[in-house]
């Protein structure tokens, strides 16, 4: 289907769009029914700049210089653009308070850091949370997006994002089925300005990953590490296929600076800290 939006021309600048989603944020009043923006973001002639590439890689924990894109790398690429879509006055959950709570990422291929690419993001749907309403944005990276024609997917994922609000039709709370624990493999101990750091790499300046200061501001005791890099650390150090499926629930922010445990086996991986489990995750193989 053709999409009616015409194409962007550049990749929207993140700070302007957090100071919009703030300013608009009180005036929203979240519900899982909601319409919501179906638009489709698109943006074709990507190129990664491959000192940020780097710098990414480095905060990340991933080996640099190779020729392909680390599997959670794309997703830098499409953060403005799913910014962009939950900052703007249509988007019915508030941008204040919003909390990623998992991705899903499948890599069909390899994705050369070289390559010319292009962009589609959009707002999958809005469903009920025993906490409020979730919201499911996708980001598609098709090769060849430097000529304006449809490529190939080669990379594609799935974020929810919690608006918290009372509901009075919430369900139950799940009961997990109990899982054996992972064995621990590392211990992290994570500095200070690794939310600046990673900030500085990938553009996600929010403010409760900066500094103490601003941390407080919005309720945390600290700054806290970004949910993503939380995610490719874990999968930086557990590996992945060239063509892959990989899924991240985040559970509980990781105070800076602090140590956690990393842990995996098999396609399974987990950061915790004593009893607290951060990050659980799992990788699998696709047919290529």
């Amino acid at each position: 289907m053709a999409n009616p939006y015409p194409p962007l021309t550049d990749t929207p600048a993140l700070t302007p769009l957090l100071l919009r989603g703030a300013l608009l944020s009180p005036f929203k009043r979240p519900r899982s029914d909601a319409d919501f923006p179906r638009t489709r973001l698109v943006l074709p002639g990507v190129r990664v700049d491959l000192a940020k590439l780097a710098a990414y890689e480095r905060v990340c924990g991933f080996a640099t210089g190779d020729d392909a894109l680390p599997i959670t790398y794309p997703h830098v690429l499409g953060f403005p653009l799913a910014m962009r879509l939950m900052s703007c006055r249509a988007f019915p959950l508030p941008l204040l308070g919003l909390v990623h709570t998992s991705v899903e990422i499948t890599r069909h291929t390899a994705v050369p850091a070289t390559g010319g690419y292009e962009l589609t993001v959009y707002v999958d749907e809005l469903t009920p949370h025993r906490r409020g309403t979730e919201a499911t944005v996708t980001t598609e990276l098709r090769a060849g997006g430097e000529s304006g024609g449809a490529g190939k997917v080669v990379w594609e994922s799935r974020s929810t994002y919690l608006a918290r609000h009372h509901r009075a039709d919430a369900p139950a709370p799940e009961v997990p089925h109990a899982q054996p624990p992972l064995p621990a493999l590392a211990e992290w101990r994570l500095a200070e300005d690794v939310g600046r750091r990673y900030g500085a790499a990938s553009g996600d300046r929010n403010p409760i990953h900066l500094s103490p200061l601003t941390a407080r501001l919005f309720g945390f005791p600290r700054a806290i590490a970004h949910g993503m890099w939380t995610a490719a650390r874990c999968l930086a150090a557990h590996g992945t296929p060239e063509s892959a499926y990989a899924r991240a629930e985040f559970r509980a922010p990781v105070l800076l600076p602090g140590v956690v445990e990393y842990a995996a086996e098999g396609g399974r991986f987990q950061l915790r800290s004593g009893e607290r489990t951060h990050v659980d995750g799992f990788v699998r193989p696709l047919p290529l």
